[in-house]
């Protein structure tokens, strides 16, 4: 393509980002300055499945984008930025000013600008494919007279284990002690020659540019995770625009498809792009051990480099609504780490040594399939998924039901209470104050207490089995799904709900009722079981302002308990975006849609992140709005989608 061509190509697809992704830049605000390696608290740009990911530069310090931030089973900062480009004109460097208005986060795509008097710099970059992002860079003159420069890559690698060699067009680096690579490929003809330093690098080769001319260059940025390198296939800028386009233009079309609202609203159609971003920046694709495309809870926190079985079935249900494919990936990345008794796993990551086997999750995963398969329409998913589903609920009865009466109990694989804690996925809640371990068999403990939120997810789970058997053409499996759940509904509320208070709580083995006000009181009327009074009694306590209607409503604890501590006490305090949905959707299920939407306006109006260009946080404190813990949180981003997408 001659040079002419080239531009007018350039210029068009310019247009085309101005044209089709301005009405969502900068949602999110990636804005970092590497000061510390291993910190990964801020937000990050990351696609495609992509290992590595990227940020705006927060000053003028570079003309170049500030990264990559490598990850495997953590993240670590490679560079501040390794491609950082200078100009010279006669041997006098030309000094490029940051185009502050120009530096923008589109969805699937991050741009810079810099200019050095008639010297005009455009760099876009995206990512191309899971292991691979490609940076288009392109300098204008400006000016009436031709100009020589000396176009000049270089870099510095912030870790100390960084190892750097050279090749023809290429500089490849590795990180002792580990497998993994960093390449940085410089795809013109035109020669670059590259010299190398211990932790650093330059890249030169001179052009001329023509008065009112430019000169445009790409290079592809590939990180390998696995240990080992892929051979790189063809990357042209202008196809990998169009296919970025064109995919990010397809999710944005699903996305609005369930949206019971224009694009033109700024602020849910922005909520909306945001939490799809965030999950999207929080995808990984196959890597290692993990076998097949998932979803991290957080990039933005250590903790959560791998992929959790209850998040995964959160995260699958808003995935669904852009991209119902990676949701299905999402589900089965967990399954297929299934055990030969039905149990799946609490988290598995790239490295399965660091595999948590000691708990489960509490059952969602039918629910999950189903509503994905409702995206889809992919029967084939659901057959598929079907027998393991049904392995994992039984599981729950054969593991999990110490006195063999058809209510389980949260528990573990090695007999630890904080494993089984962790089971309930509410950790520290205060309900489990009191409970003791109790053995069920080989490999098999519960806590010496009944749950009624887990009873109530087994309960929603047999009639979803009981749908699939259908659509499956399995009408006695069925019929005996649904033999099974009106009974055990039956049996939930006489076992759980106290008349006395109105309200739902867990029951020790005795018969003793825990009598905490928590999110589990609810989960009943989310899955249907409450009888209209006890429902009416429930809903009075979400709605009241010294208990659940905080500034932030619905903490997961009781705001009276004298345990209640949102600042610190992760499950003892704040607001938890899955269990907001759960609340909200309970409402709206016992006709108090009007109540259910005065929650949600403080949700969005008073949570941060929700409104400007914030991250989505882990949880929020109910009575600030300070968003805790991690940030951009998958979790959070897919039950936003959640009650955006709802249509009463």
């Amino acid at each position: 393509m001659n040079k002419l061509k080239w531009c007018v190509l350039l210029l068009c697809m310019q247009q085309q980002v101005q044209a089709q992704r301005t009405q969502f830049p900068d949602v999110l605000d990636i804005r970092y300055t590497v000061k510390d390696t291993g910190r990964v608290s801020g937000s990050f740009f990351s696609d495609n499945g992509a290992w590595h990911a990227y940020a705006l530069p927060a000053n003028n310090t570079a003309a170049g984008f500030t990264g990559p931030l490598l990850m495997d089973m953590k993240g670590e900062w490679l560079s501040g930025c390794i491609a950082q480009l200078r100009l010279y004109e006669n041997d006098r460097e030309l000094v490029l000013q940051q185009t502050d208005s120009a530096m923008r986060y589109y969805p699937g795509l991050i741009q810079g600008a810099w200019n050095a008097g008639p010297v005009k710099v455009n760099m876009q970059l995206l990512f191309s494919s899971n292991r691979t992002a490609i940076l288009q860079t392109t300098i204008i003159n400006t000016g009436g007279s031709p100009l020589q420069l000396k176009v000049q890559w270089e870099g510095k690698t912030a870790l100390q284990r960084a190892r750097l060699e050279s090749g023809k067009n290429e500089l490849r680096i590795g990180i002792a002690g580990t497998g993994h690579h960093f390449n940085i490929r410089y795809l013109t003809q035109q020669p670059w020659d590259i010299a190398t330093t211990t932790g650093s690098y330059t890249a030169a080769s001179n052009i001329s540019l023509a008065a009112h001319g430019s000169w445009s260059a790409t290079q592809a940025q590939s990180f390998y995770p696995e240990y080992k390198e892929q051979e790189l296939p063809p990357v042209d800028f202008a196809d990998a625009f169009r296919q970025n386009e064109t995919r990010w233009n397809g999710y944005l079309k699903q996305l609005f498809s369930h949206m019971p609202f224009p694009a033109s609203d700024t602020f849910r159609s922005r909520l909306a792009v945001k939490s799809m971003m965030t999950l999207l920046t929080n995808w990984r694709s196959a890597s290692r051990h993990i076998r097949r495309d998932g979803v991290f809870p957080s990039i933005s926190y250590q903790g959560f480099y791998g992929i959790w079985s209850w998040d995964s079935w959160k995260q699958a249900v808003g995935i669904s609504y852009f991209d119902p494919a990676l949701a299905q990936s999402n589900i089965q990345s967990m399954f297929d780490y299934q055990d030969a008794a039905g149990m799946v796993p609490d988290c598995i990551y790239a490295d399965s040594t660091e595999n948590n086997l000691r708990d489960t999750k509490p059952p969602l995963a039918a629910w999950a399939v189903w509503t994905v398969f409702g995206a889809s329409r992919d029967t084939a998913f659901v057959s598929r998924l079907y027998p393991s589903l049904v392995r994992y609920h039984n599981w729950w009865y054969t593991a999990r039901d110490h006195d063999h009466n058809g209510l389980c109990e949260f528990g573990s694989t090695d007999g630890t209470r904080i494993a089984a804690a962790w089971e309930s996925g509410m950790d520290n809640a205060v309900r489990f104050d009191k409970a003791v371990m109790v053995k069920n068999g080989e490999g098999a403990w519960s806590l010496n207490q009944e749950s009624v939120d887990l009873n109530s997810y087994l309960y929603k789970e047999k009639l979803i089995l009981a749908q699939m058997a259908t659509m499956l053409h399995r009408p006695q499996e069925a019929a005996t799904w649904r033999r099974q759940a009106a009974a055990l509904k039956k049996q939930i509320h006489a076992a759980f709900y106290d008349e006395a208070s109105g309200y739902y709580y867990d029951r020790m083995h005795n018969g003793t009722l825990i009598r905490v006000k928590g999110p589990e009181g609810w989960i009943p009327l989310w899955t249907g079981i409450a009888p209209g009074k006890a429902a009416a009694a429930t809903i009075k306590y979400m709605q009241d302002t010294t208990v659940f209607n905080t500034l932030v409503p619905f903490p997961v604890l009781d705001a009276s308990e004298k345990a209640f501590d949102p600042q610190r006490g992760y499950w003892r305090g704040p607001v938890w975006i899955d269990q907001f949905y759960f609340a909200i959707a309970a409402m709206r299920q016992y006709k108090a849609g009007a109540a259910a939407a005065g929650m949600s306006a403080k949700l969005w109006n008073h949570a941060a992140g929700m409104r400007g260009n914030g991250p989505l946080h882990e949880n929020y404190h109910p009575r600030t709005g300070k968003g805790l813990n991690a940030s951009n949180f998958s979790w959070t981003a897919a039950h936003v989608l959640m009650l955006l997408a709802d249509k009463q």
